[in-house]
């Protein structure tokens, strides 16, 4: 028994990849920096171009959803992930690819059965847990006051 457990853990390290942690840190960070860089750009343009704050911050998340949109649909977005690796997932720009990644994916599948049903398979858990949270926080601070 103990020998099999030897060959199993010679086995394991064999097989598990080692990532350079100290790297995809700084990947991660220098995409999610540029990212964000990008979307603070637009903000300040927007702003200076005469729109007021709450304006400017709703075209920026538009304008950065849909880029990040059209980068998924032609395939950009997946080669800046693997670069990436979380620094281009967490911004608002990941939760767009995911969203759009899978209705792209199963687009031959027809409009209701491949992109309708599978376009809510990231979005839904998301929608569903967040307003299922802010209920439950809005409860508890109800509560509280």
């Amino acid at each position: 028994m103990e020998i099999r457990k030897d060959h199993y853990n010679k086995y394991v390290k064999q097989v598990t990849p080692i990532y350079p942690l100290w790297r995809n840190m700084l990947r991660a960070f220098l995409t999610g920096g540029v990212i964000c860089t990008l979307g603070q750009f637009l903000l300040t343009w927007l702003t200076a171009m005469g729109l007021d704050e709450k304006s400017a911050a709703a075209w920026q998340l538009l304008v950065l959803i849909l880029t990040s949109v059209l980068l998924t649909g032609f395939n950009i977005y997946q080669k800046i992930v693997k670069w990436g690796g979380a620094g281009a997932l967490v911004p608002i720009t990941g939760f767009a690819n995911s969203v759009a990644a899978p209705a792209i994916e199963y687009k031959a599948e027809g409009h209701v059965y491949g992109i309708g049903c599978k376009i809510f398979t990231i979005a839904g858990p998301v929608i569903l847990y967040g307003t299922f949270t802010s209920w439950i926080l809005g409860l508890i601070y109800y509560m509280i006051r």
